[in-house]
């Protein structure tokens, strides 16, 4: 398996968290801006700072999409990350952020 590799993101506002939050995810997922590489289903650790908070949260996971360098349209390069099971609480965190949103979001970074 492909080494897990640590990324850090910073979401600056709740808009922008809208469009990079993945809520058809049971644990639930963020779309993480890179160019780096990544493989499907390599571990990551992602240190994640939500809009309005200070705090740096830690959160394991899986990368399930791909959005590579060069990617049509207006979507942007990087990666698509699952939460582990331990960290059902970062999804509760951002849904509480999102409440009332998410049935009328946008176009998001990956769907």
């Amino acid at each position: 398996m492909a080494a897990q590799k640590a990324l850090s993101l910073t979401i600056p506002d709740v808009p922008t968290l809208l469009s990079a939050y993945m809520p058809f995810l049971d644990r639930g997922g963020i779309f993480v801006p890179t160019k780096t590489l990544y493989s499907l289903g390599q571990p990551v650790v992602l240190l994640l700072t939500l809009p309005g908070v200070s705090e740096r949260l830690s959160v394991t996971g899986q990368v399930i999409w791909i959005s590579p360098e060069g990617v049509s349209g207006r979507r942007l390069p990087g990666i698509g990350v699952h939460f582990s099971q331990q960290d059902y609480f970062v999804r509760d965190r951002i849904e509480t952020l999102l409440a009332g949103q998410l049935d009328k979001a946008p176009p998001s970074f990956t769907l």
